[in-house]
């Protein structure tokens, strides 16, 4: 995510403590505990009630009462520590218990419902946190043009956003309810909302990964059956396998009913917490990649290019181009010629590639032939021949080019690869924006897995890092709200 963005979110979750800080102090020294009565004391007389508190010095009670069939008792913190209060009729029938905890900084925290001192504003807060949260992320997303767009921030933007925005509105919903019923909709069901967010996210989102997983299984059939069986033609069948089997992993354990101690519900809760985190992460990133690949495949770069690099790939043995390679170096033809005939503007054509070990002559060279055959100057082409993958086609190249003003360089390569090799030109320092030719719809989704895994892969430490990072966030509330 870009520096802008990052401190964006750090601001608001800087106005989120503050916010709660402010909302604690306005919410004074006072609390009222809530107790249901039965439906045969619901016409208790309140001065007949007894409450007897085990630490009177942690908490000085106020007048109780009675209304919509329960009992209030308000409370005013003393000292920190842990109360107990029991509450019986006048004939001494006990009616409840109830227990505060009192905080250094003397916020009452209600065992039993999860409330606490100021509790509605931290609320409140909290699902404006999470709705303003997806909006940045979004605007970032919507405003990354250019070569600012083919970046990890970008599939961060785009994949978390939805992520947020869901839980957001999961907040907001009960948010509202904890307002209009508040004993309906205590606040251990906002902490469980929170805790349960990438358990939410994996079910609201099951049918549409469900149907990308099928999709992407009917594009490997397809696939094999144009191009035989072959290990990397398996790997949109594998992905859509390990999707639809982590959803029914993370189904079985939020259906499963569990017996067992309060340590024992603890631990798995936590356990089905922790999973639905980190698929949840992976999901989003794979729906930002998606998203983001999309985007770049569709993208054509503004007019006014210096240079059009077109990314190599392998060819035939006789030298000519295989439909793959003719696609993406028919597609910077027809951006030079469109452009040519807008601006006037010539760019030079840089076709590159290198000579694998069977291949007799360059990728380079085998475009440049194609090129001129088609009637392009010799003076606007200027081959790279000495590439050998998409980071050193950027790299080269750049060499090849020399300094290059921002927005002076585009480059072809098929659609699916658009965007990873906007991010490695990033890294090569190159200033570049892509462009992508079309393919068969079968070799797509399988070719694009691909991609996604290549970016994953550069980045693994990385992802580990932030997934586990996830996880344990989720596993610790987790633990401690339950």
């Amino acid at each position: 995510m870009k520096n802008t963005t990052v401190r964006q979110l750090l601001v608001l979750a800087l106005l989120l403590l503050v916010f709660c800080g402010v909302w604690r102090l306005a919410a004074g020294r006072s609390y009222t505990l809530s107790l249901p009565l039965g439906v045969s004391a619901r016409d208790i007389d309140p001065s007949s009630i007894r409450v007897a508190v085990d630490s009177p010095g942690v908490v000085r009670l106020g007048e109780l009462s009675v209304r919509q069939g329960r009992i209030r008792v308000p409370v005013h913190p003393q000292s920190r520590g842990s109360a107990y209060l029991e509450l019986t009729d006048g004939s001494g029938e006990a009616l409840g218990l109830l227990r505060v905890d009192v905080s250094p900084l003397n916020t009452v925290f209600d065992a039993q419902s999860g409330g606490f001192t100021g509790d509605t504003g931290v609320l409140i807060a909290v699902t404006a946190f999470f709705l303003l949260t997806a909006a940045v992320m979004l605007r970032a997303y919507r405003l990354a043009r250019g070569p600012a767009f083919y970046s990890y921030g970008t599939i961060y933007a785009a994949g978390f956003s939805l992520f947020s925005l869901i839980t957001g509105l999961v907040m907001l919903y009960v948010t509202v309810s904890h307002l209009l019923y508040p004993y309906d909709y205590p606040m251990l069901s906002a902490y469980s909302a929170v805790s349960q967010a990438g358990g939410r996210f994996m079910l609201l989102t099951a049918p549409f990964l469900i149907a990308f997983a099928l999709a992407l299984a009917v594009s490997n059939l397809a696939l094999w059956r144009h191009e035989g069986f072959r290990p990397k033609n398996a790997l949109g069948m594998a992905v859509g396998l390990v999707l639809i089997t982590g959803e029914i992993v993370g189904f079985f354990l939020y259906s499963r009913d569990f017996s067992g101690s309060l340590w024992e519900y603890r631990l798995f809760n936590t356990a089905q917490n922790v999973y639905a985190a980190a698929f949840a992460y992976f999901e989003c990133m794979l729906i930002g990649a998606a998203v983001c690949g999309l985007k770049a495949a569709r993208h054509t770069p503004s007019f006014g290019r210096d240079y059009i690099l077109i990314l190599g790939c392998r060819f035939r043995k006789d030298g000519t181009l295989t439909p793959l390679l003719q696609g993406r170096v028919d597609r910077a033809l027809s951006f030079w010629r469109a452009q040519l005939d807008q601006t006037g503007r010539r760019a030079v054509l840089v076709p590159s590639g290198g000579r694998g070990i069977d291949e007799p002559i360059s990728e380079a060279e085998a475009m440049k032939r194609y090129l001129l055959s088609k009637g392009i100057p010799e003076d606007c082409v200027l081959p790279e021949d000495k590439s050998r993958n998409t980071l050193e086609n950027m790299r080269l190249s750049r060499a090849l080019l020399g300094p290059c003003e921002e927005g002076r360089v585009a480059f072809a390569t098929t659609g699916y690869h658009v965007f990873r090799s906007g991010l490695l030109s990033a890294q090569a320092g190159l200033s570049a924006e892509g462009m992508g030719s079309r393919t068969r719809w079968w070799y797509w989704p399988n070719a694009f897995m691909r991609e996604c895994a290549g970016l994953l892969a550069r980045r693994w430490r990385q992802e580990l890092v932030m997934v586990a990072a996830m996880a344990l966030f989720f596993g610790a509330l987790s633990v401690a709200v339950i």
